[in-house]
Order: structure tokens, then sequence, then C-alpha cells
């Protein structure tokens, strides 16, 4: 959702990074630093540090890019379902760049931007079915991404939202308008939550 606390903050369901919004930037995206979608039903880890390594490794030896390039992209194959932090990003990054499996490019203005190496290449030829399984995890997530989180609910639950503020807002609104508001609110809930 991209109002207000998120979708899953409205709806009890998943949210875009377990902790609170799913942007780039946000420490919590994992989800403790680089999870998954978690919410109240409990958060779950989409990668340790050696498996973000491999998928960052991966999408830099597809093309050369610098940290936020690498969020947005992993973001991207989620649907927006997982982005790692820039905790975790930039730390990784610099491992990687000691390991020597990849290099820094001259790049115009100060990002960083790196490219895999010869030995970045062999390690990942070398973890071929490590990396694809990595690839088919974030794709799934991108695929629940997109069952949960459609832009049908999105948009309905923005206009919910405002017509919500626009109407508690005004000053005619009493204690007998409240507890309406919250019975139409709990009633659709229990429709919702009876659908099959």
């Amino acid at each position: 959702m991209r109002f207000g606390m998120g979708y899953g903050a409205w709806t009890g369901g998943p949210r875009a990074d377990g902790e609170g919004r799913g942007r780039p930037g946000q420490e919590g995206h994992g989800r403790h630093g680089h999870g998954h979608r978690g919410g109240p039903r409990g958060r779950r880890r989409l990668f340790d540090g050696g498996e973000l390594k491999l998928v960052m490794l991966k999408l830099i030896a597809d093309a050369p890019r610098h940290g936020y390039d690498l969020i947005r992209e992993i973001e991207g194959l989620t649907g927006g379902g997982y982005a790692p932090s820039p905790g975790v990003v930039y730390p990784t990054l610099s491992m990687l760049d000691e390991m020597g499996l990849i290099e820094e490019q001259q790049s115009e203005g100060a990002k960083k931007r790196f490219a895999a190496s010869d030995e970045g290449r062999a390690h990942l030829a070398e973890n071929a079915a490590v990396v694809d399984g990595l690839f088919a995890r974030l794709a799934a997530v991108g695929a629940e991404s997109e069952r949960t989180d459609g832009a049908p609910i999105r948009r309905a639950m923005g206009n919910l939202r405002q017509v919500l503020q626009t109407r508690l807002m005004r000053e005619d609104v009493n204690e007998d308008t409240l507890h309406d508001v919250a019975a139409l609110l709990d009633e659709a809930a229990q429709k919702i939550e009876r659908l099959k």
C-alpha cells in the first residue's frame, strides 16, 4: 500500500517489509535486514547473508550496478514484496569487493558502480543451481505480492482512507457517527473474512 501505515496495517496481512514500509532506504526491509513479507502472522527471512550475496553477484554479473540499482532491481523482481535495506546491501557490496568477486568501475557522480570479475563469474557458475533456486524464490515472492496486494485492493483502501479522513474531520462528527462508521467497517471485515 502506498499510503499511511501500509496495506498490512489495515488488513493485518502481509506488509511491504514486515516492520513498516517497503521503500528502499528504510531499515527493516528485510524483515530483519533481509527477509520477506512478514506481518502479525510471523516474520521470516527471505535470504541469509550468503544467499543475498549470490543474488547481488548475479545481478551485477548481468549488468554493472550500484547499490541503489540493486535495491530497486530486487524490489522489482518481487513486485515490491521485498527490498533489502542499504544497511545490508552496502556492506555486502564491500564484502564482494574484498573477496575479489566484483570490481569497481568508472562511473559518473558519487555512486560506486560495480561489475562482476572473472572470479565472480566463476563463483556464479559453481553455484548455478543455488542461484537458480534463489531467483525462483524471488519470483515466488513477486507472485505472492501480486496475489495479495493487487491494484484494485490498493485503490479501494485508498478510497476508504480518503473518505474516512474527510468524513471524520468534520466538526459535526459525534460519538454516534463514530460508532456507525466502526460498525460498517466491522461488517465489511466480517464479509471479507467469509469470502471463499
